[in-house]
């Protein structure tokens, strides 16, 4: 798959990024369509066989059930295969999202997490805005504190996957990277981007497929057609669909 690098982070990232919610989580969630959760066998071939595709961003979070401590045992041993992006802020218990901007959260969330992702470093960590996003920015401790974990070694790269535009542009002079939603359906994040590039900020973005409401071939062409744009990560549990997302891909690439 064609890579792009993230910004000025140093990292180079796969067009498709996979979203690993689905292999940890089915409840409380946001798609048109209920799913089971897939068991530990099942998640530790389909990590693996994404690896095997070429796609090397695994996005997760703390807030997605089981998914960090699935991929600490799916494929922490090919830890060089993969660059890995995790969230703070959002825990998920007893089917209730809690939020927590604290420092004292936020470096127990980055312990837990380098734990249950089995790793020594967390490539990218963004935060899990609630939606609050200027208010996170402006009234909590969270940006320095990462700054802090960032200077420590523990994270490479910190960033923002807020709700609204006006809080990644508010990220965008301390971000390594945003994490934006961006699609056919709603193009209010496309400023951001293009501020984002213009300062050589990485830009990943998410629900580009509109939560699984769009056609996933033009979804993923719009997206990928800019430049600007590192990756889109996209969920999902059925191999062949992504496969089929891999060659929309590189069709955007001319690899296809």
């Amino acid at each position: 798959m064609e890579l792009r690098p993230l910004g000025h982070t140093g990292l180079a990232v796969s067009t498709i990024g996979y979203g690993a919610f689905k292999i940890g989580r089915n409840t409380g969630i946001k798609y048109p369509s209920a799913y089971d959760l897939p068991d530990e066998d099942q998640a530790h071939r389909l990590l693996n066989a994404v690896l095997d595709l070429g796609i090397n961003l695994i996005d997760t979070a703390p807030a997605y059930g089981l998914s960090e401590e699935r991929i600490g045992v799916a494929i922490s041993h090919r830890r060089n295969d993969f660059v890995l992006s995790t969230k703070v802020g959002e825990t998920y218990d007893n089917q209730q999202s809690r939020y927590d901007f604290s420092t004292h959260a936020i470096r127990t969330s980055v312990q837990h997490s380098l734990l249950r992702l089995r790793t020594d470093v967390l490539d990218i960590v963004f935060i899990h805005s609630d939606g609050s996003d200027q208010k996170i920015l402006t009234q909590t401790d969270v940006v320095p504190t990462l700054q802090s974990l960032r200077d420590e070694g523990l994270i490479r790269a910190i960033g923002m996957s807020g709700k609204t535009p006006q809080g990644a542009l508010a990220a965008l002079p301390w971000a390594d990277a945003v994490m934006v939603e961006y699609h056919l359906d709603d193009r209010s994040h496309a400023q951001v981007i293009a501020q984002a590039a213009a300062q050589g900020v990485g830009v990943i973005v998410k629900k580009g497929l509109g939560s699984g409401s769009l056609d996933p071939d033009p979804a993923i062409r719009f997206v990928l057609g800019d430049p600007a744009v590192a990756s889109v990560v996209v969920g999902g549990l059925n191999l062949k669909h992504i496969q089929e997302n891999i060659r929309s891909a590189q069709a955007c690439s001319g690899l296809a």
